[in-house]
C-alpha cells in the first residue's frame, strides 16, 4: 500500500526527492559509474523495531533515477515491524540502486523514526481519550513529510505553519494590550482560521474561555493547577466547549499522568525534533532465507 490513505503530499515527495538526489549525486555518481551497467537486485532489511514510513519518497527516489526499477513491498506504510524484517526487494539498472541508495535511505529512516516515535506516544494514551498533536520544530525542508510521518504514527497535525491557524501566545497577548484585546483583533482579521489561546495561568484561561476560541493552550501548568483547569473548562458556564491542549516539558513517561487528568490534547515537539534515525539497510544481492 502506498501512502495515499493518510493523506499524501505529492508535490512535497517530488520536491524533497529532487532536492536530495541534486544534493548527493550532484554532477554524476562517480562511483557508480565504475559499476557494469547492467540489472542487478536488492533487499531492504530493517534493523529495529519500528513504524514502517516514507514510502512514496522510497520509491520515488529509486524511479527518478530508474523509471522502471521494481519495488515489491511486503510490509504496508504505517506498519509495525521488528528488527531483522526485510521491507522490500528492488530489481534494476545497478548504478541506479546503488546512486539511489542514501537519499532513500535518509527518507525512510527519518520518517520511520517520527512515525515509531509518534506511535509510542499514542500507545501511552490509549484510552483516555487524549490526543497526540505534533509541533512546527520539524526538520528544515521537511515538514510536511514529518507531519506525514505523525500522520501514520497514529497523531494529528497541529498548525502546518504560520499562515493557517491563529496562535496567540505571551509576546502576541503582551503587545495587543490583553487576551480580550487580541481575540478581537483575531476574529476581526482571521474570522476564518481556527484561534488558539497560550495561556499561564488559571485566570488567563477563563480569559480566554470568556473571549472564546478554538483551543486553549496550558503550557507548562503543574499538576494540581492542571487538573484545575479541566474542571474550570468542563464546569458550567464553559461546560467543555473548548478543548484544552497541554505543552511544554511533556515526557513519554508523565505522558499518561497528564492525559488522565482530562486534557484533550498533548502537543510534543520531540516527535519531529528529537528525530533517531530507524537503522536501515540496502544490499545488493538476494534477501536471506
Amino acid at each position: 500500500m502506498s501512502g495515499d490513505r493518510f493523506g499524501i503530499p505529492h508535490d512535497a515527495v517530488a520536491a524533497n526527492v529532487a532536492a536530495a538526489l541534486a544534493e548527493d549525486i550532484g554532477s554524476g555518481d562517480v562511483t557508480a559509474a565504475l559499476l557494469p551497467d547492467g540489472d542487478d537486485v536488492a533487499y531492504l532489511l530493517c534493523k529495529a523495531d519500528a513504524v514502517v514510513c516514507g514510502r512514496p519518497w522510497f520509491d520515488a527516489c529509486h524511479r527518478a533515477l530508474d523509471p522502471d526499477m521494481r519495488i515489491d513491498w511486503r510490509v504496508a506504510e504505517g506498519d509495525r515491524v521488528d528488527a531483522g524484517t526485510v521491507l522490500a526487494t528492488l530489481s534494476g539498472r545497478a548504478r541506479a540502486l546503488v546512486s539511489a541508495e542514501r537519499a532513500s535511505l535518509n527518507f525512510l529512516q527519518t520518517l520511520s523514526a517520527t512515525a515509531t516515535v509518534t506511535a509510542q506516544h499514542v500507545a501511552a494514551v490509549a484510552g483516555t481519550g487524549t490526543r497526540i498533536l505534533d509541533t512546527r520544530k520539524t526538520l528544515p525542508g521537511l515538514r510536511l513529510a514529518q507531519k506525514y510521518a505523525v500522520r501514520v504514527g497514529g497523531g494529528l497535525n497541529h498548525r502546518i505553519g504560520l499562515y493557517d491557524t491563529v496562535m496567540l501566545k505571551e509576546n502576541h497577548v503582551r503587545a495587543a494590550g490583553g487576551i480580550a484585546a487580541a481575540v478581537a483583533v483575531a476574529r476581526a482579521c482571521f474570522p476564518e482560521l481556527p484561534l488558539v489561546i497560550e495561556v499561564e495561568s488559571l485566570d488567563e484561561l477563563r480569559e480566554a474561555l470568556d473571549a472564546g476560541c478554538t483551543r486553549v493552550l496550558i503550557d507548562d501548568f503543574d499538576a494540581p493547577t492542571r487538573r484545575e483547569a479541566v474542571r474550570i473548562a468542563r464546569a458550567a458556564p464553559y461546560s467543555g466547549r473548548v478543548p484544552l491542549e497541554v505543552s511544554g516539558s511533556v515526557d513519554l513517561q508523565g505522558l499518561r499522568a497528564i492525559a488522565e487528568d482530562g486534557v484533550d490534547f498533548v502537543s510534543i515537539g520531540g516527535l519531529t525534533k528529537h528525530v533517531h534515525a530507524i537503522d536501515l539497510s540496502l544490499k545488493l544481492g538476494t534477501p536471506p532465507v
